[in-house]
């Protein structure tokens, strides 16, 4: 992972023109409502590689420089590199898989992108597809939510999220959403073999879930069943429980070894010794205990 902040006319100028990627370029807003040739060339440059152009006011600039000689400019560059959604197809070919794609419907929470990357590490997800505009991009934060995974999990960013499903679905590969009135993913009559060949699964926004052109496009969409007061789950948790139930489908846990798993006498000595129930001491990281 590399440092994702660059301050400067000539670092950003320099960054740009050897082709990094930028996710967001904040500039200071202009007294006359005009910027100089030299910043509205950065700005043009950034954009053209699809940067998300900020105009802020000089306080707000000056609290996000690290270094108080920003010249009215700060970049975020990518803490990774992105590829094609090709590279994604043909990574999941030289393995001899059918792809297991996800599609990120501007997910904006950096620890909501990262938790699903470190998820999609552990579940063999061949790549993660985000949009270009109204998404976090691969920033610091996310690196670090993910636990390292956006080291391992090919990441493309796009310019129109329907246009790739549409895409996607010329290679074979069925588009399947996630919504509240979906199939129920455990309803095996409805759902039928619709998750054992090549999928994408798009997950849509915290807020207000797939936008209604992307549900469109989607051959299906899949729900999980709410048993409790609450009806819905954070992004990344449904992601989890949705992709976990789609590998196993696809019988994807039959030749790997299983981590972080105790054996089962381990388990009975652990419950003997502590005293308390077995999910209580299985628990990862305190998650799902009152």
């Amino acid at each position: 992972m590399r440092d994702d902040r660059l301050e400067g006319r000539n670092p950003v100028n320099e960054a740009l023109s050897a082709g990094r990627k930028i996710d967001k370029l904040w500039v200071l807003r202009p007294a006359n409502g005009r910027f100089d040739p030299i910043l509205a060339k950065l700005i043009y440059d950034a954009k053209q590689q699809g940067a998300v152009i900020v105009e802020v006011e000089k306080p707000a600039l000056d609290k996000l420089s690290q270094t108080h000689a920003h010249q009215g400019v700060i970049a975020q560059t990518a803490a990774h590199d992105y590829v094609e959604v090709d590279d994604i197809l043909a990574y999941a070919e030289s393995r001899g898989e059918a792809p297991l794609i996800l599609l990120l419907d501007e997910i904006q929470d950096a620890y909501n992108l990262g938790s699903i990357f470190r998820i999609a590490d552990t579940a063999g997800v061949h790549g993660i597809i985000i949009p270009m505009r109204r998404s976090v991009g691969l920033d610091a934060v996310v690196a670090k939510a993910s636990a390292g995974a956006i080291e391992h999990v090919r990441c493309a960013r796009v310019n129109n999220l329907s246009q790739t499903i549409e895409q996607l679905k010329e290679k074979g590969l069925w588009i399947a959403g996630t919504d509240t009135s979906g199939i129920n993913i455990y309803n095996d009559t409805e759902v039928g073999n619709k998750l054992d060949g090549p999928l994408a699964l798009v997950v849509g926004s915290e807020g207000h879930g797939m936008r209604p052109l992307v549900t469109k496009n989607c051959d299906f969409t899949l729900s999980l069943p709410m048993k409790g007061k609450v009806n819905s789950l954070n992004a990344a948790v449904a992601t989890g429980i949705i992709l976990y139930e789609a590998v196993r489908r696809r019988g994807g846990w039959l030749a790997i070894p299983q981590v972080g798993v105790t054996e089962p006498d381990q388990d009975q000595t652990l419950m003997e010794e502590t005293d308390l129930p077995a999910a209580t001491v299985l628990a990862d990281d305190g998650a799902g205990v009152d």
